[in-house]
Formats: structure tokens, sequence, C-alpha cells
């Protein structure tokens, strides 16, 4: 196996090399944080030795699931919100056929995905779709009473049970959800669904090496051994106290100490649209564990080349309070080449003959090159491939880094106290028990 590269070249002009080394045992002392779970919020912190306590027992029992429902199903739906459905969509999306929902060739059951919102049009299409379909249902949720995938699998169950019954139903319905609390294993237990834990100890967010994401994946027919073992050899490598062999703690020293220079945005950038839901997993990822306390680096997200026709002028000229880190698949699956037109009416015949992908690395070269030129500082991560090894590397390499960026901030990578806000504003204009005396209050404020 091939492992993950990093590279902090394109960083000069806004920060001397010497600043990162700088920060070389304040980052140490970050690593070991996490390492020893001493740090705040270290109750969370299971998943930095997850991916090697994860054993074949496990992954075959989420795979006897997956096929449980892959005979039964054409269509399973993941009801889940934020981390508990990022994840798993952020693998599928980059190991996927792009155009698969339009085949009927794929040999696949088709993950779709729910309770990420509260939109009733998307329900009621959803339901719609769902109606002469064999499908079942992962409902993800450590409580099952978070708002919006508690509305999307009540809905959602209601319809199963109705189209088939409700014994057949449960054989259809798998919860992932806390080991022995809380609404949703209550009803598991109650109906017979088929159940996987949520280690009490890893964080939504964090969870997509657990069978909160590995099982979505397995049904969508990828190897999640794979994914694991990816994770795995990433695990003991950034173990490492050094620079040059643990990218993470390069990553976070160089994150920081760019932050520390004024760069207060960063973009993550991939030129490979299979990668648009990795950004929106590492934008919850950062944006939860760090946007805290006054503090935190803005995590942003874009797809080259798309969005340098859109954001690319903003970034080349705007405010230079930008960084960017570039994730590059050195390989694509397939191969294209571009034809030779006899008229060349288009002007393209001086790259026939060449590779698609060839074009594309091209436009990655100029854009980092002109983006550097503009002092905008450019991190580079590179992955041989959109595999699944691969994948699990770049997953357990964000997580190691957030969680020793975030105690570099000075903040408790792991909890989310703001997000709590919104919910308790909903629950009173909503009328839910127990929020009657704020409902005044917040009506006042509308």
């Amino acid at each position: 196996m091939q492992n993950l590269k990093f590279s902090i070249t394109d960083t000069a002009k806004a920060i001397e090399p010497a600043a990162v080394n700088d920060m070389l045992a304040e980052a140490r002392e970050a690593l070991h944080t996490v390492e020893s779970g001493t740090g705040a919020g270290s109750d969370y912190t299971g998943w930095v030795s997850l991916p090697s306590q994860i054993t074949q027992e496990q992954i075959d029992a989420i795979n006897a699931a997956a096929a449980q429902l892959q005979n039964h199903c054409e269509i399973v739906v993941t009801v889940g919100i934020g981390g508990s459905y990022l994840g798993a969509k952020a693998v599928i999306e980059a190991l996927a056929d792009t155009f698969a929902p339009y085949r009927t060739d794929t040999g696949r059951t088709k993950i779709l995905f729910a309770g990420q919102n509260i939109g009733q049009d998307y329900l009621f299409e959803l339901s719609r779709l769902l109606r002469d379909k064999k499908f079942g249902i992962i409902v993800i949720s450590k409580s099952g009473t978070t708002t919006e995938p508690a509305i999307a699998f009540r809905i959602l169950r209601d319809q199963l049970e109705q189209q088939v019954g409700k014994e057949e139903a449960a054989k259809r319905i798998v919860a992932v959800t806390d080991p022995s609390h809380g609404a949703l294993r209550t009803m598991a237990e109650k109906e017979g669904y088929t159940t996987f834990d949520i280690p009490g100890n890893v964080g939504g967010r964090f969870s997509v090496l657990t069978p909160v994401g590995l099982l979505p994946i397995a049904v969508a027919g990828y190897d999640i051994k794979a994914l694991v073992d990816g994770a795995r050899a990433m695990e003991q490598i950034t173990a490492s106290t050094e620079y040059a062999t643990n990218p993470s703690l390069e990553y976070a020293a160089t994150r920081n100490a760019l932050y520390r220079a004024g760069k207060k945005i960063e973009i993550l950038v991939n030129f490979n649209p299979k990668l648009h839901y990795f950004g929106e997993w590492w934008k919850q990822l950062y944006g939860e564990s760090e946007g805290k306390d006054g503090k935190g680096i803005f995590p942003a997200s874009v797809d080259f080349s798309t969005d340098l026709h859109s954001m690319g002028q903003w970034i080349q000229d705007g405010e230079r309070t930008i960084f960017e880190t570039v994730i590059s698949v050195e390989n694509p699956n397939h191969e294209m080449f571009i034809p030779t037109d006899d008229e060349n009416l288009d002007g393209l015949n001086y790259i026939a003959g060449r590779p698609v992908d060839h074009v594309n690395k091209m436009a990655e070269i100029g854009t980092r090159i002109a983006h550097v030129d503009g002092n905008v500082p450019n991190l580079r991560i590179t992955i041989p491939a959109l595999q699944e090894e691969y994948l699990g590397q770049l997953i357990y390499f964000f997580e190691k880094a957030c969680g020793i960026s975030g105690y570099l901030l000075g903040v408790n990578p792991f909890n989310q106290p703001g997000v709590e806000g919104y919910k308790r504003n909903m629950f009173a204009l909503l009328g839910k028990p127990g929020y009657e005396d704020k409902t005044a209050e917040i009506k006042a404020k509308i």
C-alpha cells in the first residue's frame, strides 16, 4: 500500500519554514494530549485508536447486515444528520459511478439519504420514489430524538410498514445507536431491529469508521476492510512526533502558523468532482471542532476547475486572509483521450491524443502557481487514487490533525456548544414540552 503525501512547499511567501519548526514543541505536546486522552473533551477521543481496535469479527458482522439489506432492497435510505451521514456520503460519492442513479445495470443497492434536512418537498419526492420500490432503512442517531432524522425516520418507517407490513419492515430496518440508552435503542429492542452500537467515546463527526459510516458504505458495495486498513496504516504513521514522518502533525502546525500570521480562512480544494462531499465532511469536522471561544479558522471548500469560473476571481485577487489545502489524486480509475478533429474549430488539436486527466493536472499546477503568486499559501495532500484504502488514510489524517489543531488553538475540539442555540429557539417556537417559558421571549425577537 502506498501512503498519502503532504507538502508545505508553497507556503514560504506567507510563513518562513522556521515558523512551522518553532511550533514543533507545542505541536508535539498537542499530539501527546490527543494520544493520551488527557485534554479537554478526552471522553470523546475513542476514535484515536479505533482503526487498530476494529476486529475482523466486527467487519464480518457489518458485512452480513449489509448483505441482508442488499438481498431485500433496491434502495436503502440512510437516515441521519451531520456526522451521522456526511462521512458515509463522502466515501460513497468518491467511489461511486457518478451516473449510477441513471443506470439499471450496476447491480448495486442504491444508497439515498434523509434526515439531513427538514425539506418537505425533499421528503415528499423521496417518499414518492419509494412507493413502488423495495426499500430499507438505516437509521443513525445516538438518542433517536434529534429533530431532523427523527421526522424522516417516522415518515419512512410508517411508509415501509404500510407497504410491506410491520414484521417485514422490521427485517429491513437497521438501527445504529447508543449501546444501552435512548429512544431509538428502546424502539429497536421493542420492534426487533438489527442494531449496531455507536461507541460512547466517539463523537458524530469522528464516527465514519464506526458502523455509522461503515454500514452504509458496505451496503453500497465497497470494501470496508480496505477502508479500515488504510486508516490503521495512518494511525501508525501519525503517532510519530517528527514532522518528517507525521503528516497530520505537520498539517496541524502549518495551518496554525498560517492562522497566527493572519490567514483566517482555509479553502479545501479538489480537482476531482468525486471529492465534493469529502469537502462537506471536512467542513463539519473542522468547523464544529475549532469554531468556538471566538477562535477558529473558517473552513470552506471548492471544486476546481468548476469554481475557478465562479470563486476563482475572489481567491486570486480578494482579501489576503485565505490559504488553500489542495487534495490531489495521482491516478484516475479510467482512461479517456481527447480526439483529433480535422477542422479544429475549437482549437484543441494541440492537446489531441492526451488523456483528459493530463489537462486536469496541468490546470491544477497552473492554478497553484497562480494562487501562490497571488499570495495565497498552498498546502498539498496527494493520494494515489480514489480507492478505499487511500480514503481511509485521508479520513484518519484529517481526524488526527483536527485533534492536534484544536489543542493548538486552545479550544476543546470535541464539544459543540454552539449547535444547541438554534435547537432551543426552534423547540420554543414549536411548543415542545419543557420550552414553554422561552416561547414568548423568542417570538418577541421575530
